[in-house]
């Protein structure tokens, strides 16, 4: 742990439990395709303050409107299923403690249902291939505790087959490596324990140099900085065991000059306006960084939940993140 950059303010706690709270008269947090993601982004961002207060019947109630009787889940009440609300629903369930409200056989066939025969995974019926469907099929599986219905070694090398000669991953065989992925990918490897089958420092490599000037990550090269990526990056070099080779400091300090000290909230650039995909990817990337005197809790890299959540789940460190215990409380 270090100390905080003597030029560094602090985080406007307050500003942004209201920010979040507000989300709920804000368009933003009610469009239509996005709201289970939504809601997962702005209550993990209260855990990771250390303030939720939401009423636990609230959020379920609303997570169990969008579940559909083939076993996933849509991004609202009435829509298809995708393994991308699916996984915040997942995700949600697991903080507040709610998996055994759902019928875990079920879903867990859903999600088996969409691997391909080469091992990747469709997002939903209608086939899109993606490696983001990879992770969350694994990650899914793995909170629930169902991994052995799907052909984990086939995902595995699926996922291998990603990997470009940069060292970074894309969206399938062949395709441009992006952060992004490389989270996705790296991540699947470590759920599948096979995180040994890659250069770590090749892909470690890669990312490191997605810091720029300013102290910021971009996603590819030739791109701006963005403060998701402070999320995208340091998981990855988290779960690598690489998170020193960047600039913590200075990506502190831009994360910090991505905040919004006025109306709370975080935003992609200094300056722009905040929103909750945004606010929660950065206090993902300073709860990773691990500077004293934030009173941030700790993110596990992998699967964006907390350690209290995976305690309750069971879910041994070295089973997933590989990545070590619970750091250290500030």
């Amino acid at each position: 742990m270090g100390e905080l950059p003597a030029s560094s303010g602090p985080i406007v706690a307050d500003l942004h439990l209201k920010f979040v709270h507000e989300l709920d008269d804000n368009t933003q947090w009610k469009a239509q395709h996005l709201k289970m993601n939504g809601v997962y982004w702005g209550l993990s961002a209260l855990v990771l303050l250390r303030r939720l207060d939401y009423k636990p019947d609230t959020v379920v109630n609303f997570v169990l409107s969008c579940y559909n009787s083939d076993g996933g889940f849509g991004g609202n009440t009435d829509m298809d299923s995708h393994l991308l609300p699916t996984m915040s629903a997942v995700q949600l369930l697991c903080i507040f403690d709610a998996v055994a409200l759902i019928d875990v056989e079920r879903t867990a066939r859903w999600i088996a249902s969409m691997q391909l025969p080469d091992g990747s995974f469709q997002g939903d019926e209608w086939g899109e291939v993606d490696t983001r469907f990879s992770y969350i099929a694994l990650s899914c599986l793995r909170l629930l505790g169902r991994c052995n219905c799907i052909d984990v070694e086939a995902a595995v090398q699926y996922v291998l087959r990603c990997q470009n000669w940069d060292g970074g991953f894309g969206v399938s065989p062949g395709a441009e490596s992006h952060a992004g992925q490389i989270f996705c990918c790296v991540g699947t490897l470590c759920i599948a324990n096979a995180l040994d089958r890659i250069d770590r420092n090749r892909v470690a490599a890669w990312l490191a140099m997605r810091q720029l000037p300013s102290g910021g990550l971009n996603g590819r090269p030739e791109k701006k900085a963005d403060v998701c990526y402070s999320w995208w990056v340091v998981s990855s070099l988290s779960a690598l065991g690489r998170i020193d080779w960047i600039d913590k400091e200075a990506l502190f300090q831009y994360i910090l000059s991505c905040q919004d000290t006025q109306d709370g909230g975080f935003s992609d650039k200094p300056g722009n306006q905040a929103d909750v995909y945004h606010t929660f990817f950065a206090l993902c990337g300073l709860s990773l960084l691990g500077y004293e005197g934030y009173n941030l809790d700790a993110i596990n890299p992998v699967y964006a939940l907390s350690y209290d959540a995976l305690d309750r789940l069971k879910i041994a460190p070295e089973y997933g993140s590989q990545v070590g215990r619970r750091p250290p409380r500030s």
